[in-house]
Order: C-alpha cells, then sequence, then structure tokens
C-alpha cells in the first residue's frame, strides 16, 4: 500500500510571495486500486506526483510503501513509474527500446528484454513502429509508447499524469480497459491525474480534488 503522511509543500515563484502548494496532504492507495486526482491548472497535482515518485522533496511530511519509510529513498530504488504529460521517451532510442528500457535497468538481459517489449508494443497495437524513432511518431502514438513503457516493470506504484490527454474518445476508451486489465493482473497502487471528471470516474475507486493545497474527497 502507498501512504501519504501530511505531505507539504511551499512554492516560492520569482519576484512573488511563497504559497502553500500541498498541505498536510494525506492518502492511502491500496495495491489494484486506482485513485483519481483532479484539479485546476497549478493546483499541484504533477508536483505531487513527482514527491510521491522522489524527484522532488516535500517540505514536511512521510511517504511509505507497503510499511517501508521511503521518503529518502531515491527514485530509482522506490520500484515506482510515472509517465509524464509530455511522454518523456528517448530521442536516441527506437520505439523498441524505449519500451525495454526500464527492463535493461533492472538488469534483464537486452535481448529477453526486448522481446518482452515487443508483447507489449502489440497489446498496444505499436509493434509495426518498433524500429522508428519516436520522433517520427504521432503525439498520440508516443503517448501509446509512453503507456507501455510504464507497465512492462509492473511497479509497486504507477503514477500517470493525464496519460490520455493526446488520444481520441475510442482509444482512451480502450486504453483504459487495458490498464484495468493490467492493473489486476499484477496490483500496483495507481494514482491518476486528469482534468476529465468523467475520465476520472470511469478509473478510480477514489477520487479527490486538490484545491488550495487541500485534498479534498469527490467520491
Amino acid at each position: 500500500m502507498l501512504e501519504l503522511q501530511s505531505i507539504s509543500k511551499r512554492w516560492i515563484p520569482q519576484g512573488a510571495s511563497p504559497r502553500q502548494l500541498l498541505q498536510d496532504v494525506k492518502l492511502q492507495v491500496k495495491p489494484g486500486e486506482t485513485v483519481a486526482l483532479l484539479g485546476p491548472s497549478g493546483s499541484g497535482k504533477s508536483t505531487l506526483l513527482k514527491i510521491i515518485a522522489g524527484l522532488e522533496g516535500s517540505d514536511a511530511g512521510r511517504i511509505f510503501c507497503q510499511g517501508k519509510d521511503i521518503t529518502d529513498t531515491p527514485p530509482e530504488k522506490r520500484g515506482f513509474a510515472l509517465m509524464f504529460q509530455d511522454f518523456a521517451l528517448f530521442p536516441h532510442l527506437n520505439v523498441q527500446d524505449n519500451v525495454a528500457f526500464g527492463l535493461v535497468e533492472q538488469g534483464l538481459r537486452r535481448t529477453l528484454a526486448r522481446e518482452k517489449a515487443q508483447a507489449m508494443l502489440q497489446r498496444f497495437g505499436m509493434q509495426p513502429y518498433a524500429s522508428a524513432k519516436v520522433w517520427q511518431l504521432s503525439g498520440g502514438e508516443q503517448q501509446r509508447v509512453a503507456l507501455a513503457r510504464a507497465l512492462i516493470t509492473e511497479p509497486r506504484v504507477l503514477l500517470l499524469d493525464e496519460p490520455f490527454s493526446a488520444l481520441d474518445a475510442d482509444l482512451r476508451h480502450s486504453l483504459r480497459t487495458e490498464f484495468q486489465n493490467r492493473i489486476t493482473h499484477a496490483p500496483m497502487a495507481v494514482v491518476w491525474v486528469t482534468h476529465d471528471e468523467a475520465e476520472a470516474r470511469s478509473v478510480g475507486a477514489r477520487g479527490f480534488r486538490l484545491l488550495e493545497g487541500r485534498l479534498l474527497p469527490v467520491w
């Protein structure tokens, strides 16, 4: 289980007064559960994901996973996956090696990692593009590659920042179904950031809204 205990964070914009971006945020997410996080632009949703992933520190509070305090654990040792809104794919790698990257980092032989990447790409309808460079793909295709890369390592915690923003309605629906199946088969605690409340309600067993630094339950 992922547990946030009283996470707080101040933001100090250049030339302006500090403001409390996150205030005493508490959250528990069980394995196999998806929690949706809503909120206006600038409310701190992405900052909270980065704090959970270990890419940014908090001013106060602790983070636990499976009962262990991981607040000071480096991001690469948390076993988490974070999919950024801008994909963060590696432009020097082809599609297959982008997806295989996490497995190679975990110590899997490159040939086996590529085989697993091929199977994952096929599930996402991207196997024909395995040898393509990611900059040759459309925004929607890049997003599917990023989703495949996030899922392939079967992380303990999956953090998603507007994962379907570049996709059409039909593809959003099919990928939501794929996500739910993957989460069920490899139980992960999932925090799903979106601006779309209809999408949030379709994927999240529980939903929260981040307003003025506080996390408020919606359903």
